[in-house]
């Protein structure tokens, strides 16, 4: 039974995707869904040719969509395109085509296909994305002193142990513990304690001047300084100046026999070679920090730097 192409056509107009034919040859609309001007506002008269659809597309997407869609139509494949396009109010909505490519005696006749409004489905994508790096800045991220946590230091750790060894540079590690901290918790009190934590993480936060220089907080009331690209000598004057801006905070502390507050800090610099052992260097870093603590705190202790091959210079390394 054959059946009347107006029901086609009828049945093409009724959904919500916008049904298209272009030609070929003269890259001319042969029929473009009514539909397109109540989404879009541009009338289906509008339509004449590719060019007209290039043009009302968003200047981002329009080069690389429009490079992609013809080559894959020269090709002869069926493809998919997302971009966003031009209303007539000068606002955008985002489409999806999906086109079929039509041949006759092997070559390509038409294109026909189909504009889907995606827009609600492209803003539920961006707020999952944006979701996702919330979650993962927070995954990274100190919940109490808003720097980066342990899990951040582990894996910065690791790719800069890496370039280190790759590039014979020295790699500098700073650990640092707040003094008699216990006692300023059983004093003081716990919220007092949290807020001191917070003052001492912004001002290490202030001690890192290069973008790539890492802070973060390494547990209770220790902290972490990762230094690419520093030598032993810069990396004791960073550890000082650490030291000095805890001291400059001037919080009382009546538990220390200072009287206010202070840190110690261990410092350790390396370049790795091919055996070096992460996990060996930072144990050393640790163990010149309760060294620093138990010379008396409030004080900067280093270890001789290691791993380090003779030949290697560090000029240019001092900051």
């Amino acid at each position: 039974m054959d059946i009347d192409p107006s029901i086609y056509k009828t049945l093409l107009e009724s959904t919500k995707a916008i049904p298209w034919k272009i030609d070929w040859k003269t890259l001319t609309f042969t029929y473009i869904g009514p539909q397109i001007e109540e989404l879009l506002g541009w009338s289906p008269e509008s339509w004449v040719g590719a060019q007209d659809w290039a043009d009302r597309m968003h200047p981002e997407d329009r080069e690389e969509t429009f490079n992609f869609c013809v080559s894959q139509s020269q090709a002869g494949v069926d493809h998919e395109a997302d971009y966003r396009a031009l209303t007539k109010d000068g606002g955008y909505v985002w489409i999806r085509d999906v086109v079929h490519v039509v041949r006759k005696d092997g070559e390509v006749e038409a294109l026909v296909g189909f504009m889907f409004d995606i827009s609600e489905r492209k803003k539920t994508e961006e707020k999952l994305i944006t979701l996702q790096k919330e979650l993962e800045e927070l995954s990274f991220k100190d919940g109490l002193t808003g720097i980066a946590n342990r899990r951040l230091f582990d894996s910065i750790m690791e790719i800069e142990w890496g370039n280190a060894r790759r590039n014979c540079q020295p790699l500098s590690v700073i650990m640092l513990d707040i003094d008699f901290f216990k006692p300023y918790n059983d004093h003081y009190g716990h919220l007092k304690g949290d807020d001191t934590l917070k003052l001492v993480a912004q001002s290490l936060a202030s001690a890192a001047t290069r973008s790539r220089d890492f802070v973060g907080r390494y547990g209770g009331e220790e902290f972490v300084l990762v230094l690419s690209e520093t030598d032993e000598k810069a990396a004791l004057k960073i550890a000082e100046r650490c030291r000095n801006l805890v001291a400059q905070l001037q919080i009382p502390h009546q538990g220390s026999p200072l009287a206010h507050l202070t840190a110690s800090l261990g410092v350790g610099t390396a370049i790795p070679g091919a055996d070096s052992s992460m996990a060996e260097f930072l144990d050393a870093v640790d163990k010149q920090l309760y060294r620093a603590k138990h010379l008396g705190r409030n004080r900067v202790e280093s270890a001789p730097a290691s791993l380090a091959p003779t030949s290697v210079s560090h000029a240019g390394l001092i900051r």
